[in-house]
């Protein structure tokens, strides 16, 4: 994986200067794997670098399910807590099932959200993962995070987000509905689900 993770958050109803950002950033072309293998050849140390970036992918072409056409195959979404047991979604199936899950989140509990996903048969270059969050359908709040390139591999990768902290107080509690995107530089949508929390003052509140 490439450069550190970041998040960017943005107000809602505030998407003048996000526009601006997207309008002056120009990603990279790009590459194959054997383009990538192939330049620069006679700088030894850049030669390893992207050796051991790539991996399992100089062996040849890593396909893990053959079937699925996609460079990125997003599997499951977890809610991760210290001390507490993984609560998770899995996103291999029928979407429109999530919004029948409801998270249930302690009002004020630090927590971060990882998701698992395979990268195949090319390497893919600036993963991000962006959230919108709705209460009763109005925006409350929006946040990018920078997830990285990252080459092809058998095994499921994942990210996880930085610590959030859960709203806290009376008028904080309630339902939340979720929009998540996975996307890139190139603006591929390799999955775009929806999900649902609830905020309550205890966990078996």
């Amino acid at each position: 994986m490439s450069g550190d993770p970041e998040v960017a958050r943005t107000p809602e109803g505030d998407e003048t200067e996000e526009e601006e950002i997207k309008s002056s950033y120009k990603p990279p072309p790009e590459k194959t794997i054997e383009e990538i293998l192939a330049a620069d050849q006679e700088d030894e140390s850049l030669r390893k670098y992207k050796e051991a970036l790539l991996g399992q992918a100089q062996a040849g072409t890593v396909i893990v399910e053959p079937n699925d056409p996609r460079k990125v195959i997003v599997k499951k979404l977890a809610l991760c807590v210290t001390d507490r047991d993984d609560v998770e979604l899995d996103l291999t199936g029928d979407l429109t099932d999530l919004k029948k899950q409801v998270f249930v989140i302690k009002e004020g509990v630090q927590y971060r959200i990882r998701i698992d996903f395979i990268v195949q048969r090319e390497i893919v270059h600036g993963l991000k993962y962006v959230q919108k969050t709705y209460r009763l359908g109005v925006p409350v709040d929006k946040m990018t995070h920078m997830v990285g390139s990252y080459p092809p591999k058998t095994e499921i990768q994942s990210y996880t987000t930085p610590p959030e902290d859960a709203p806290s107080g009376m008028m904080a509690r309630g339902s939340y509905t979720v929009n998540s995107l996975f996307t890139d530089d190139d603006k591929n949508i390799h999955l775009q689900w929806e999900w649902s929390f609830e905020i309550k003052k205890d966990w078996k509140d």
